[in-house]
């Protein structure tokens, strides 16, 4: 159960991410109290998962599923640049997120 929980709470720092962009500085009302909802659930879910898993683990899991996905995000809603040098970054975040759960128990 830890995982899924860890999982929801790292797409929901997507959205509060993604939400933060919107609230232009939190300036704008509803951006702003969905930031502050979906954050508020994040650290919820972040933990309950860390009852059981290991801080290292699911405190970079779930970091690394903010990167990626605001990475993403980015670029397919916001029009941020695609490069090279970006791709390979996030690519070097998702293999160290698989050692991660790899090496966990």
């Amino acid at each position: 159960m830890a995982w899924i929980y860890l999982l929801a709470a790292g797409v929901l720092e997507i959205v509060w991410a993604f939400a933060m962009k919107q609230s232009d500085g939190f300036s704008k009302l509803t951006p702003s109290i969905i930031t502050l909802v979906t954050m508020i659930a994040s650290f919820w879910l972040l933990s309950l998962a860390m009852r059981t898993l290991p801080l290292g683990t699911a405190y970079t899991i779930w970091t690394g599923i903010g990167a990626v996905g605001a990475f993403v995000i980015g670029i397919t809603f916001l029009g941020e640049t695609v490069s090279a040098m970006r791709i390979a970054a996030a690519v070097l975040i998702v293999s160290g997120l698989v050692l991660m759960k790899l090496s966990s128990s």
